[in-house]
């Protein structure tokens, strides 16, 4: 019997899993590896000479926040065009210029070299991935949760969010490689390159696969449908973005501006703070496919509930905790790997949740605006505002204070009930 393109794409979730996740895998690695370098890149592109290392830091991290600025203009730009053509040619599109980006922040010369162009080209490719960051989200969780079977969005979802722990632990990974085998000189002068060139090979197999990849059924049926009125989205992408915001905040503050910020504050090597970070993002990974195969049967306000809540309670005892030095390192380990767990709690329904906010001719838009205003207000400045905090209050307590006062905002938008929602 010889199946259709249509039967293809119905008969094949696990493809549409596959591609649909691989591209978001890549930006979150090269985003993580960005972070666990913060130190040597604002070294080597945000210094000049009598410079000092706090201002080239946050520099760095001001850099890191524009990418993520330039999120919800590239979730505007190719999620209209992935409500409007399909899935299938936007994330075909947003992988090679995702790649591309990545790729040449690997041979970029620096501050030494080029002088005050330098950061600049850094700044240029940081935008372009912010861009196709953007368009990455919206049509991946789309294309995962419109392939899902009946009554498992939730656990197709969660493997976007699988794949951000994977792409955070593969960037460690690579770091902490990298720093074993290289000299610390080795690593400022040209190791901390050789991440970013790996990205080349990986983003030519997620072509190869989107390149095979049939368009969502929910689509080739919907798309012409009625718009449902603009007010009625915009009220669905404030709505997701306010519920989202303790997984944004949380995530990025224990997964990623950790290590920078043990290093800084805590006077932990860089080979610590990357252990640290390793175990947080193996808690975060190991939470979050549960928790989306927990949503399908429980709801997904539920489970989502339950992270933020924990965040609240515990994310200034924890922090407290790595303070101590009388506490042993097997403890503080446990702690750190809780912490990213209680993250996945949120991670792991985030998707499908942000997905059943919106119809299928808006979702692309919808889920993807929701997700990128989210990440580029509370994920991207985070490294920014903890660094510039406690550069002037002095507090080491302030990464505490900014996961639960933003995990408290998302309790209060997790248990309103929409009104005038879009779906």
């Amino acid at each position: 019997m010889t199946l259709t393109s249509q039967d293809r794409g119905t008969a094949r979730p696990s493809r549409a899993l596959v591609a649909g996740s691989v591209g978001n895998f890549i930006e979150w690695y090269e985003f993580g590896v960005y972070g666990y370098f913060a130190t040597i890149i604002a070294a080597r592109f945000f210094t000049p000479e009598g410079g000092s290392e706090v201002e080239a830091l946050v520099k760095t991290y001001a850099s890191f926040a524009l990418a993520f600025f330039f999120r919800p203009v590239g979730a505007a730009l190719f999620g209209r065009l992935g409500d409007r053509i399909g899935r299938r040619p936007v994330l075909i599109l947003v992988i090679t210029l995702m790649t591309g980006a990545t790729t040449l922040i690997g041979v970029l010369p620096t501050y030494a070299t080029v002088g005050a162009l330098a950061p600049w080209l850094l700044t240029l490719l940081r935008v372009l991935q912010g861009l196709s960051a953007g368009g990455e989200f919206g049509g991946a969780v789309a294309v995962m949760t419109e392939f899902a079977p009946p009554g498992r969005r939730g656990l197709y979802g969660s493997w976007q969010s699988f794949t951000v722990a994977l792409g955070l632990l593969g960037g460690a990974g690579a770091a902490a490689l990298l720093a074993t085998v290289l000299t610390e000189r080795q690593l400022g002068d040209w190791g901390w390159r050789l991440p970013f060139l790996l990205t080349l090979p990986m983003g030519l197999g997620a072509l190869w696969l989107r390149l095979r990849l049939d368009e969502t059924p929910a689509f080739r049926q919907e798309s012409e449908a009625e718009r449902p009125p603009a007010r009625a989205v915009a009220g669905a992408i404030a709505l997701g973005a306010g519920r989202i915001m303790g997984w944004a905040a949380a995530g990025y503050t224990f997964l990623v501006v950790l290590p920078s910020y043990l290093q800084s504050s805590l006077d932990a090597t860089f080979q610590q703070a990357l252990i640290a970070t390793v175990l947080a993002n193996l808690g975060f990974a190991m939470t979050i496919v549960p928790a989306g195969w927990v949503s399908d049967r429980l709801g997904r306000r539920p489970v989502m509930l339950t992270g933020a809540v924990l965040v609240v309670v515990l994310a200034v005892p924890l922090l407290n905790l790595l303070q101590d030095p009388g506490v042993s390192l097997t403890v503080k380990g446990a702690a750190v790997w809780g912490a990213g767990a209680v993250v996945g709690l949120m991670a792991g329904p985030g998707p499908a949740m942000l997905a059943e906010l919106f119809p299928t001719n808006v979702r692309y838009t919808g889920l993807g605006l929701a997700y990128a205003l989210s990440n580029a207000v509370f994920s991207g400045c985070a490294g920014l505002i903890i660094t510039e905090t406690i550069e002037r209050t002095g507090s080491v307590d302030i990464p505490a204070y900014y996961a639960a006062a933003t995990c408290a905002v998302s309790v209060l938008a997790l248990a309103a009930r929409p009104r005038g929602k879009a779906s």
